[in-house]
């Protein structure tokens, strides 16, 4: 077999070269198998339209985006009393502490136990900070002469911060001024170098589809660079009242936080402060703060080292379809006021629960969110002009504007009251109620899960205060209430529905069986 495989090889070389020959002979020049003599191999090379690209625009950005590091000040745990770092950490009953505390201590058996307590005191007391790396993210110059912007998330427990340029660089900075409403916040590096810086864009005139570049420090890697689109305007993502962000698919990961996000024309038009990722990873779906929103917060640390805002103290919820029907409104528009904070100043110039503010000097109001943007806007002192909907008509109030208070006011929660007999069924809604103990308003003591009252959000133990904005005390007032709109031809009836602390509008729809 081996003598058959190589004659086989052979013959087939042999093959190979007569063809080769009578092809040098004279086909080559005069038959049709001149087609088929390899030409010389060239590399592949395609001459392709000039693409657009992002080169040109992250040459210019990128020496004015930072690598941002916070270090912060923790206790030293190598000294804890026992001889072996780490020990501080369990707490002083465990059984591998005292094990070792009394091993590393030896001689004193028994008194090192009973000085144990003492002694941590003294560890405590005496125990140095130590200034020990706790966070990184991304940063960018606004200024040549060395203010830069970043999330207030990223240096919001630091003590020490170090910026690193794009060349590698490492320069102290200090902190100039923090919000955390909107997550943004100023850092300062005082050199005598001038620093590339680049300016906020016009977020208003960026389209949902527009590419934006993302530069910034993810993982610490420093200066990378991810591009996208914006995928939506306005996002509200619960992380505050003034929550506005422009929705990206760039890569944005653990890092790219105060990165900036760039239209192809190098200007900002937001910051990167937060994605969503099951995974931890970039699945496409980042946030930015909109630069517009930025540049005023921006502009006031730079100013004061602090935000100041309007505030007229009102709990407000948006106006659903039903809501709108409920209240004679032609559109589903405005901030409806669920609550006005006691001795605020909505409160005091007249607004009510119920009231539903459709504009702010005459701008019109499209959502709660809008609401609060607009009364943010407006400096501590003056006044404001609310146009308001009650009672199925218009009217102007005057709201004198006070500075947003510092720490947010809790109310004490209601006392939970005792079942009282003889509720109240409300069949065709699916709710059981009885009076409350303190007489405002009845307290849902049962709900039918498959109800219209569940399903618009309503629990046991909801206090229902009053309806189409008249007081009730019992059930057979809610009953009068809901059959006097239904005469007047209302399909929904407004419900004010307190829980706990929490103040909220319920429209419920009107049973025609």
């Amino acid at each position: 077999m081996p003598n058959i495989r190589k004659s086989s090889v052979y013959r087939t070389g042999i093959a190979a070269a007569l063809l080769s020959s009578a092809l040098v002979g004279g086909l080559l020049a005069t038959g049709p198998l001149s087609a088929i003599v390899p030409a010389q191999a060239e590399a592949v090379r395609v001459d392709a339209p000039q693409q657009p690209g992002f080169a040109d625009v992250v040459e210019k950005v990128s020496p004015a985006v930072v690598s941002v590091r916070v270090k912060s000040a923790i206790h030293d745990t190598a000294d804890d009393g026992t001889g072996f770092p780490g020990m501080d950490q369990l707490p002083d009953d465990n059984p591998m502490k005292r094990f070792f505390f009394e091993f590393g201590q030896g001689q004193q058996g028994q008194q090192g136990k009973r000085g144990m307590e003492q002694r941590k005191s003294q560890r405590e007391q005496n125990r140095p900070d130590r200034i020990r790396p706790t966070a990184q993210g991304s940063g960018f110059f606004i200024s040549e002469d060395g203010y830069l912007v970043t999330n207030n998330h990223v240096v919001e427990d630091g003590s020490a911060y170090t910026v690193v340029l794009n060349d590698g660089t490492e320069l102290d900075a200090k902190l100039i001024g923090k919000d955390k409403r909107t997550d943004l916040a100023v850092l300062k590096v005082d050199d005598k170098r001038k620093f590339t810086y680049v300016t906020f864009g016009d977020d208003n005139q960026i389209r949902v589809g527009q590419w934006v570049v993302a530069v910034g420090n993810p993982f610490g890697l420093g200066g990378t660079v991810t591009a996208g689109i914006v995928s939506a305007r306005g996002r509200d993502i619960g992380a505050g009242p003034y929550d506005d962000f422009l929705q990206i698919d760039a890569a944005v990961n653990r890092g790219n936080s105060g990165g900036p996000a760039f239209n192809l024309n190098g200007e900002v038009v937001g910051i990167n402060t937060a994605i969503f990722s099951p995974s931890g990873g970039s699945v496409g779906i980042a946030f930015a703060i909109p630069a517009t929103t930025a540049k005023n917060v921006v502009d006031q640390l730079i100013k004061t080292g602090s935000v100041s805002r309007g505030w007229i103290g009102v709990q407000i919820q948006p106006v659903s379809k039903e809501i709108a029907e409920s209240l004679g409104l032609s559109e589903e528009k405005g901030a409806l006021v669920a609550e006005p904070q006691a001795d605020g100043p909505a409160a005091k110039a007249g607004v009510t629960a119920g009231d539903v503010i459709t504009a702010v000097n005459g701008d019109k109001v499209a959502d709660p969110r809008d609401l609060a943007k607009k009364i943010a806007a407006i400096a501590a002192g003056k006044d404001a002009e609310l146009t308001i909907w009650r009672k199925g008509e218009a009217k102007s109030i005057n709201v004198a504007i006070k500075p947003y208070p510092q720490d947010d006011q809790q109310a004490n929660a209601a006392p939970q009251q005792e079942e009282q007999p003889k509720p109240s069924a409300l069949d065709d809604y699916g709710l059981t109620v009885m009076p409350s103990d303190d007489g405002k308003g009845v307290v849902v003591t049962d709900i039918d899960r498959q109800g219209d009252a569940a399903d618009k959000g309503i629990t046991t133990g909801d206090i229902i205060v009053s309806v189409n904005n008249k007081p009730v005390k019992t059930g057979a007032e809610i009953e009068t209430a809901i059959a006097d709109a239904s005469k007047t031809g209302r399909k929904a009836v407004l419900l004010q529905v307190q829980t706990n602390d929490q103040s909220r509008f319920v429209a419920l729809p009107i049973n025609q069986g």
